[in-house]
């Protein structure tokens, strides 16, 4: 797939904005705070309608402005389409394809496909659990569109049973407790779907970012990827896995009645890095970490590349400072002009002259964008 053209108004810092990309790989250069990964944002919205940097939508509006739109027109093997994002300072968000209204967001996921690989990703060795669920549902969301739906879902059930529970700590639990029984069928039934796909997404992408890590440590160090969820998950089956889940929130309501929210379910889920059978968080050096993580963004491109036929955008930003030179090497060397790749720099030294020779170079200023 290939991105033609991509047009920001009042995204961000960017008033009205055209972008034409020329190249497979194109190196957008300037100093920190001029707009660089708001234009890598905007593509990774149309992608997935998500922001790594967890933004609310009155966050992408240009200051004094009610209204931000993100436009792009794409080549496909199957055809070109015209994505429209339309996002609101107070209000809800629309998309658009081919000019047509789209009314149900899956409609509109999985026509971009991108991977996002940005300085913020070493958290996912280092932070908490939640960075790495919602590294887990962004991919899932393009593997499979349905899920955006699948997530909402749940989510919706979880912040009303939340609710009961809090306005409920008082409640006396009998079997005449029919409401929170209710609610906790519901929240089985969404559960499940939620816990079965992720785990499907981990064992088809564990062994692929294994054999990536493997060459980028020189078969040194064993990457292993494990999907813990917060349900006992022996068989992967929506009886068993539903059963399961019942079962422990069950055990658990005392405790949730208690402290008046809800503690099962895949909003706790953890995904376990370990290398050398250590936990990645507490092993090795800061090198070994960004291994890891660029382990993991090589092995979304190829699992997404696998399961859409098509190569994903690669949007880098400002991730090549953060790697040594062999690293850097390394991913340079998969990405070739394999994927259309957009990246962001302060400047050109960490690129060899044949990558320079062969890239669109476009300079970045205060929110406007000039071609070298």
């Amino acid at each position: 797939m290939y991105l033609k053209t991509l047009h920001l108004r009042q995204f961000r810092n960017y008033q009205d904005q055209k972008v034409d990309f020329t190249a497979a790989k194109t190196i957008l250069v300037g100093n920190n705070a001029q707009g660089k990964s708001n234009l890598l944002e905007a593509v990774e919205l149309l992608a997935t309608l998500r922001s790594h940097r967890m933004a609310r939508d009155r966050d992408f509006v240009r200051e004094g402005e009610a209204i931000a739109q993100i436009h792009a027109h794409l080549e496909r093997q199957t055809g070109a389409s015209d994505l429209t994002l339309t996002l609101r300072r107070n209000g809800r968000r629309s998309v658009a394809l081919n000019g047509e209204s789209v009314r149900r967001q899956m409609d509109f996921l999985g026509v971009l496909n991108a991977v996002q690989f940005s300085s913020l990703d070493l958290e996912l060795v280092r932070g908490g659990p939640e960075g790495r669920r919602n590294w887990l549902d962004t991919l899932l969301i393009q593997l499979e569109p349905v899920y955006a739906y699948i997530l909402q879902q749940y989510n919706h059930v979880l912040r009303q049973r939340n609710a009961f529970l809090k306005n409920n700590q008082e409640l006396v639990l009998s079997t005449q407790n029919s409401e929170l029984a209710l609610w906790d069928a519901q929240l089985a039934t969404t559960g499940t779907r939620v816990i079965r796909r992720r785990d499907r997404a981990i064992q088809r992408l564990a062994h692929i970012a294994t054999a990536w890590h493997a060459s980028i440590s020189g078969s040194t160090e064993i990457l292993q990827i494990k999907y813990a969820p917060n349900i006992p998950l022996e068989d992967n089956q929506p009886e068993q896995v539903q059963q399961a889940f019942l079962a422990k929130i069950q055990q658990r309501t005392l405790a949730e009645l208690h402290q008046g929210t809800t503690l099962v379910g895949p909003h706790r889920d953890e995904i376990e890095l370990t290398i050398n059978q250590t936990p990645a968080r507490q092993y090795g050096s800061q090198g070994q970490q960004r291994t890891l993580v660029l382990a993991l963004k090589l092995a979304e491109l190829q699992l997404i590349e696998e399961v859409v036929k098509e190569s994903p955008l690669l949007l880098l930003d400002d991730v090549l400072a953060e790697l040594d030179l062999s690293r850097q090497n390394q991913l340079l060397d998969a990405i070739q002009d394999r994927f259309q790749t957009l990246i962001t720099t302060t400047h050109l030294g960490s690129f060899d002259s044949q990558w320079l020779k062969s890239s669109q170079i476009l300079f970045v200023k205060a929110g406007e964008i000039i071609q070298n």
